[in-house]
This record gives structure tokens, sequence and C-alpha cells, in this order.
């Protein structure tokens, strides 16, 4: 009885770290990918085919930061409802909800408390953006104008497993540094473990080597991966039901 009960409360639980997630990819993502080819633009990219690879990347990378830097609240509500799985089951989970979570973080450390972790997780959003959706733009161009494929759900994948797995490579240090900041314990309004940024990224090179910062990288390819495919796919036949153009 005693262990049904906490089955189900394992449940509920995990049901509930569901809406962050959702709420931070519904907002970041949206950005994001909604932004990129705006930017492009800007960098004075007319043609598609022949975009130079650097405007792809420049327009990535800012359109990521943006999507990011609006989006960190719920990226950190997310991080520490996700890290309170590997809590022991003596110990109740630091939020009870969602908005539980907001509130208690403003309360306790103010509404800068929000942002803990903006600069790692506004430099892993600006890296991954600058990797994922450029990678998929230059591979898809790059493989229509050899003939290799034509435009379609063919291409689409290909172009999108290119793009996880180079997301996955460019992303797995940042990913270790901003999850290790915002999990860490604070006092006060300052973290125990890490000052900034910089101090994680060489205090974790200096004690675990140069592959502890790839901790957990297979694990975040099987995230990215499918997810990156997943996303085009969606992207690309959303584009083609309200008449736009392929990426």
């Amino acid at each position: 009885m005693h262990e049904s009960r906490y089955y189900r409360s394992c449940a509920i639980q995990n049901s509930c770290r569901l809406f962050p997630s959702l709420m931070r990819e519904g907002s970041y993502s949206t950005i994001r990918l909604g932004a990129y080819e705006p930017l492009k633009r800007l960098f004075g990219a007319t043609d598609p085919a022949h975009t130079p690879l650097w405007k792809k990347i420049c327009s990535g990378a800012i359109s990521g930061a943006i999507g990011s830097s609006i989006a960190t609240p719920t990226d950190l509500v997310k991080v520490r409802m996700q890290a309170d799985v590997f809590r022991h089951p003596s110990q109740s989970p630091r939020y009870s909800s969602t908005l539980s979570a907001f509130a208690t973080i403003v309360r306790t450390e103010g509404l800068q408390g929000l942002y803990t972790g903006v600069a790692p997780t506004v430099k892993r959003a600006a890296i991954l953006t600058a990797t994922q959706i450029p990678t998929y733009d230059h591979t898809k161009h790059t493989i229509l104008n050899h003939g290799w494929l034509s435009e379609g759900v063919p291409i689409h994948v290909v172009s999108s497993m290119v793009a996880g797995f180079m997301t996955a490579l460019t992303t797995s240090p940042v990913d270790v540094v901003k999850t290790r900041i915002m999990n860490q314990k604070k006092q006060g309004k300052e973290g125990i473990l890490y000052r900034s940024t910089w101090h994680c990224l060489t205090r974790t090179i200096k004690s675990e080597g140069f592959f502890g910062l790839y901790k957990g990288f297979i694990p975040n390819w099987m995230r990215i991966g499918p997810h990156t495919i997943i996303t085009f796919f969606i992207f690309e036949q959303l584009r083609k039901i309200v008449g736009m153009a392929p990426v």
C-alpha cells in the first residue's frame, strides 16, 4: 500500500515536471526558429541555395541568444524540478508545482534568482542554435545543389540527423556547466561551488579532465538527435501547409 502511494506520487510529480519543459520549449524554440530567417535576410542572404555559412551561423547564434534570454526562468524551473528526480525518497521535492517553483525562487532568491545561470544558458543557446539550424540549412542545400536528393521528407531526415549529431557535439560541455551552476546549493544569493561560468568550466577540467565536459554525451545525443529530426520535420511540414518556401 505504501509503495503504491509512493509510485503514484512519483507519477504526479513527473507529470508536473513536464509543464515547465513545455513552457520553455514553447517560448524558446518559437523565438529562435522564427527569428532565424529574418536575421539571415538582415545579413544580406537573398539566395537560400548559396548563402555563406557564416551568415547562417551568426543568424543562428543571435536568434538562440534572444530566445534563451527571454526563456531563462522557465529553463531554470525545468532543470531544478528534473533534478528532484535524483533526490533520496526520504527527501521531499523542493517544489510542489511549476507555480510553486516560480514563487519559491522569487521569495527566497529575489527576482534575479529566476535568472540564475543566465550566462551559460544564453551561451549554450547561442552555440546550439548556431550549430543546429545552420547545419540543417547548409547540409540540406549542399545535398540539393549536388542533386543527391530532392526536396522532401528524406532530405529533411538526413539533414536533421547531421544537425543533431553536430549539436550534441558542440553543446555537451555547455550543458554540463549550465546544469551544475543551476543545481548548485546557494549561500545567500551566491553559489557555493562555482562563482561563474568560467570558474565552473576550469574547475571541471582541472578535477575531471577535458572529457569531464562530455559526461552524459550519449544520452544528450539520444535526446537532441530525435528532437532535431522531429523539430525540422514538423517545421518543414508547417511551412508547406501555410504556403511558405522550405528552409
